[in-house]
């Protein structure tokens, strides 16, 4: 079993995702080298002992050797991490802790085009909707609003999540974070696929659901219709005798908008018990991140427990800072921030993902090595997911089937939020097996000349997401051939790449027949050979088509082409069904009366 490799009794060995050989053997005091030499000759894998490996291969060298190899999910991992630093992210509070009451937080759902936006911007007295492209919603953004419930003011948090079907991950991640998720309906259209798929998310979160029935004031709107409707999927409405409240509003004559937040007050105060510590460290998750040209990195930041002030040293997932500055949803500076708090958090030094939790630490120092000790890991994981396992044989296959067509690609966009939720959307399109979508970077911020070096290295396409390039990043892009396209709707980028991947696969023919003619009589031609006079069965025979020569129904001669077509003396591009013709079939003679000429061609099928 190598040179010395010691062997187990199945003992249980923890392993990080990425883990090399060099971390195997640490762990069970071997010689690297050793399990290195175990790998190539048992398992057909070359390997380093420094490189990272796939799950799969640790297991398999682990049953090799006689230990249960338990690779560690990246939620332990990180939680080991933390621990490490004498920190934690969320769990349950203890006894000591005082807790407060704080406001909900709802995440707006609905189908597109049934007017989420509209209702916030009613909500918000804000315009939103005009300035998004093609008036669907690109970004993640939080607001904080006021509602007036039996004389007092009590605030809500109002998630704004994208509206369309490709942003799942976006939508579910809002889910994840909601006390509450408000769906809109559109009276005139009731319930469409997207409604469901909304509802379907905010019942997996497990959060209570208030239906907004909007567009009550246009013409053919039916809000009882929605509400027999949405009975079907278990939301009863209050008058029907359920527990689900639904309020009629008008986002664009600004009606039942009161009635809308008081709803979802009572429903927080009837159906949960909405509250968390103030006197501790602040956690929370980052909704948004974004780079912006003269503050530099800025994340929006959802605050879940905790207060968050000026001057905190703070760490989201693989970004980590000082919080120098704190901004509301009207670009005030605010010093502090409780819980269900959203606010713009300057001071990052770089741009954290969508969803990625945040959590004050006592000092920069902290938050660096946890932010490097993420970085490191996560880099581990994607060494060994791009790796594969080369295996003997599967080097082999790849030489003797060629490398498959592959579209690569390096996304750069405004915000992280947008950039992920396209990177999903993309990596989802199928075009089938001959051809691939690799995304080989992703980023926020301008197109660099970096990422067109890169690009012109792997021959990539890169796509600008409501980004332009950088200095002379456009020169350089022209210079090496390099193409980059803009978009400022998601969906549009989605639609271009799927009419690419389909350009790049080879075209598919099928046999389409032409016409069939039987051999009435043979002439013989001198310096042209055998002629045969037809009467056309079907369809059309055509001059300089394919065809094939058929007896007794079995094909006696196919890949013939039809040299000559003549109507008596005159020469004929095409003759029809139900006339004469005569048909010289090239050098091919061996014709006989009662054979049939069948003709055909090949056309390219369209790819769906």
């Amino acid at each position: 079993m190598g040179a010395m490799v010691p062997r187990g009794n199945g003992q249980a060995i923890r392993l990080p995702r990425g883990a090399s050989l060099a971390d195997f053997a640490d762990k069970i005091d071997a010689n690297p080298g050793a399990l290195v030499q175990v790998v190539f000759t048992q398992l057909g894998e070359m390997v380093t002992a420094t490189q990272s490996c796939t799950d799969e291969t640790l297991q398999l060298l682990g049953v090799t050797l006689g230990y249960d190899v338990q690779i560690v999910s990246p939620e332990d991992e990180d939680k080991e991490l933390l621990e490490s630093f004498d920190l934690s992210f969320g769990g349950e509070y203890g006894d000591d802790i005082e807790l407060s009451a704080r406001p909900p937080v709802v995440t707006v759902m609905g189908h597109v085009d049934h007017g989420k936006t509209k209702l916030l911007d009613a909500v918000r007295s804000t315009d939103v909707v005009g300035g998004e492209a093609g008036g669907i919603t690109q970004h993640i953004g939080a607001y904080q609003v006021r509602a007036n419930v039996d004389g007092t003011e009590r605030p809500i948090t109002f998630i704004d999540t994208p509206g369309h079907e490709t942003f799942t991950a976006m939508r579910a991640r809002g889910a994840q974070v909601t006390d509450i998720v408000v769906l809109v309906v559109a009276a005139d259209d009731g319930v469409k696929p997207q409604t469901i798929e909304a509802l379907n998310h905010a019942q997996a979160a497990g959060v209570p659901v208030v239906v907004a029935v909007n567009k009550v004031d246009k013409e053919g709107a039916d809000p009882a219709k929605v509400r027999g409707q949405l009975t079907e999927y278990g939301l009863v409405a209050e008058e029907y005798g359920g527990d689900t409240m639904f309020v009629d509003v008008s986002a664009r004559n600004r009606t039942g908008i009161d009635e809308l937040l008081e709803a979802v007050i009572l429903t927080a105060d009837a159906s949960l018990d909405l509250q968390a510590p103030t006197g501790t460290e602040a956690q929370g998750v980052a909704i948004e991140g974004r780079l912006d040209r003269g503050r530099g990195p800025v994340a929006t930041v959802l605050v879940q427990r905790g207060t968050l002030r000026v001057g905190d040293s703070v760490v989201a997932g693989e970004a980590f800072g000082r919080v120098r500055a704190m901004l509301d949803e009207n670009g005030a500076q605010v010093a502090e921030a409780g819980p269900a708090r959203p606010v713009q958090v300057l001071g990052f030094t770089s741009v954290p993902d969508a969803g990625d939790n945040f959590l004050v630490v006592p000092e920069d120092r902290v938050a660096r090595q946890i932010a490097e000790r993420r970085q490191a890991r996560e880099r581990n994981a994607e060494l060994a997911l791009s790796r594969g396992r080369p295996t003997l044989e599967s080097i082999l296959e790849r030489m003797k089937e060629g490398e498959k067509t592959q579209l690569n690609l390096i996304l750069k966009g405004d915000v992280s939020g947008s950039v992920e939720a396209l990177e999903d959307a993309l990596l989802k399109i199928d075009v089938g097996d001959e051809v691939g979508l690799r995304i080989i970077d992703r980023g926020v911020g301008a197109i660099t000349e970096t990422n067109v070096m890169l690009a012109s290295a792997s021959e990539a396409v890169i796509i600008g997401f409501n980004v332009r390039p950088q200095g002379k990043a456009t020169e350089l892009a022209d210079r090496e051939g390099v193409e980059v396209r803009y978009y400022s709707v998601i969906y549009q980028a989605i639609e271009d790449i799927e009419n690419a991947l389909k350009g790049m696969l080879k075209p598919v023919y099928e046999e389409v027949q032409l016409g069939t003619a039987e051999v009435r009589e043979v002439f013989r031609v001198p310096r042209v050979g055998n002629v045969a006079g037809s009467l056309v069965r079907s369809g059309i025979i055509r001059r300089n088509t394919k065809a094939r020569l058929i007896r007794d129904g079995v094909v006696v001669a196919d890949n013939l082409t039809v040299d000559s077509l003549k109507r008596f003396k005159d020469d004929a591009t095409e003759v029809r069904e139900g006339y004469e013709c005569g048909i010289g079939l090239g050098s091919f003679n061996d014709i006989k009366i009662d054979d049939v000429i069948e003709t055909f061609e090949q056309r390219e099928v369209p790819r769906t």
